[in-house]
């Protein structure tokens, strides 16, 4: 899979960095040891962080810096990994999906990073390029429903979005039955270092949940 980041990125966010972690795997349907990681984390959290100082980690402040930039409300729309801190700080249990998508939530909020988690056998194309949300463009939202993608960054394929910072898109979305693994980690901090850290503590997770190598990373910008 190629990957574009397209100029309308670049100039709202020069130092932008991302990493693909591509992967076959085995998915099930929960994982008590990696709910152990979770709640774990989740409870390291509560002592450290409010939902005022979680905005001021530097994935997450990067990432409300683009919104911004490219004229979406990031608390009206928040990033991922924002919305899932904010959720373990308010005393609320993160939702229990599969075990692709809880590792995907404990990368996040391990590090920050928005992380978007596709079966990658559902792509269309060779090809995702990274560029902006425009008025009207359909979009239909993991559990949300259509949602207004206007200003937000997105990842296209050749039939149209499939990823943003806030949702994943239903179309390509991670199931019971995903053995072609794609995540797409967004560095909106340009911290290569901590993205490649986080690609790399991806593929450790899926090692010990998914019955995989962890497959491989690439870097890009």
């Amino acid at each position: 899979m190629n990957i574009i980041v397209s100029k309308e990125i670049e100039q709202v966010c020069p130092d932008f960095v991302g990493a693909a972690v591509e992967a076959y795997c085995k998915n099930t349907p929960y994982s008590e040891a990696l709910w152990g990681e979770i709640n774990s984390l989740a409870e390291r959290y509560k002592a450290e962080l409010t939902t005022e100082t979680l905005k001021q980690l530097p994935g997450i402040e990067a990432t409300r810096r683009v919104y911004k930039k490219c004229g979406k409300d990031p608390s009206r729309y928040r990033p991922a990994s924002e919305a899932l801190i904010r959720r373990v700080l308010q005393g609320k249990s993160l939702y229990q999906i599969d075990t692709l998508v809880d590792l995907i939530n404990l990368a996040s909020i391990a590090y920050g990073y928005s992380i978007g988690g596709f079966d990658a056998d559902k792509f269309h194309g060779d090809t995702l390029t990274l560029g902006v949300g425009r008025a009207g463009e359909p979009y239909e939202g993991i559990g949300r429903g259509l949602i207004n993608i206007e200003g937000l960054p997105v990842y296209r394929d050749a039939d149209g979005g499939v990823g943003t910072p806030t949702s994943d898109n239903e179309r390509t979305k991670i199931d019971i039955n995903t053995t072609h693994l794609m995540v797409l980690i967004n560095g909106y901090d340009g911290n290569e270092q901590h993205v490649r850290e986080n690609a790399e503590f991806i593929q450790d997770l899926l090692r010990k949940y998914c019955d995989s190598d962890g497959g491989q990373y690439t870097v890009y910008r």
